[in-house]
C-alpha cells in the first residue's frame, strides 16, 4: 500500500517551493531569456550542461530549443554538453572529470554564445569550471542552482536559485524554470 503521507508531502513541498521561486525568480529568468534570444538572433548558440538529473535537464532544454517547445518555428542552435559519452569519457580520462564541460566550451563556444549551467548543489566542480571558462571566453553565463547557489551561482552572470536542500524538489522547479525559459525564448523569436 502506498504511503499517502509521502504523496501529500511531495506535492505540498514542490508547490510551496514553486511559489517561493515564482515570487523571486521572474526578473532574472526574463533577463536570462533575453540573453538567449540575443545570442540566437545574432548567430550564437546555447551550450547547456549539468550532472546526473541536471544532465538530463540539459538535454531536455536543448531538445526543446532545437526541436520546438509549443510553437512551430525554425530550429534554434542549442547543444547539451552531456550527450556524447565518447567526448565526456575521453576528456575525463585525459584531463579529469572537472574539465568535461570547460574543455567542450573551449572547443564549441564563442563570444556571444550563452552557457546555461544546471546544478542542484551549486558546487559541482565541473559546472563551476565550465562557467569560469565560459566567462573568460566572453560567453554569457546563466546558472540554475539549488541550496544557496554555491560557487556556480557566484560564477554566473545570471543566477536563478531554487532555495532548497531537497534535490528532487529543486529538480522539479528547475524543470518548470527551463520550460518557462524555453517559452519566453520561443515567444520572442517567433513574434
Amino acid at each position: 500500500m502506498p504511503d499517502r503521507d509521502a504523496f501529500a508531502e511531495a506535492f505540498s513541498e514542490t508547490i510551496a517551493l514553486h511559489t517561493v521561486v515564482a515570487g523571486s525568480g521572474r526578473e532574472v529568468l526574463e533577463r536570462a531569456a533575453a540573453d538567449i534570444v540575443a545570442a540566437l538572433t545574432s548567430g550564437g548558440k546555447v551550450l547547456v550542461f549539468g550532472n546526473g538529473g541536471s544532465a538530463s535537464d540539459a538535454q531536455h532544454a536543448a531538445a526543446e530549443l532545437v526541436g520546438r517547445f509549443e510553437r512551430e518555428r525554425k530550429g534554434m542552435a542549442a547543444v547539451a554538453l552531456t550527450s556524447d559519452p565518447s567526448v565526456l569519457t575521453s576528456i575525463a580520462n585525459d584531463y579529469g572529470f572537472d574539465r568535461v564541460f570547460a574543455r567542450q566550451l573551449e572547443a564549441l563556444g564563442r563570444a556571444g554564445d550563452v552557457a546555461l549551467a544546471i546544478s542542484t548543489s551549486g558546487n559541482s566542480p565541473n559546472v563551476v569550471a565550465g562557467l569560469t571558462t565560459a566567462r573568460a571566453m566572453g560567453i554569457r553565463t546563466i546558472a540554475l542552482t539549488g541550496r544557496d547557489g554555491g560557487a556556480a551561482g557566484r560564477a554566473a552572470d545570471r543566477h536563478v536559485n531554487v532555495p532548497s536542500t531537497s534535490t528532487p524538489r529543486v529538480q522539479e522547479v528547475h524543470r518548470t524554470l527551463l520550460h518557462v525559459l524555453c517559452d519566453l525564448v520561443e515567444r520572442a523569436v517567433v513574434a
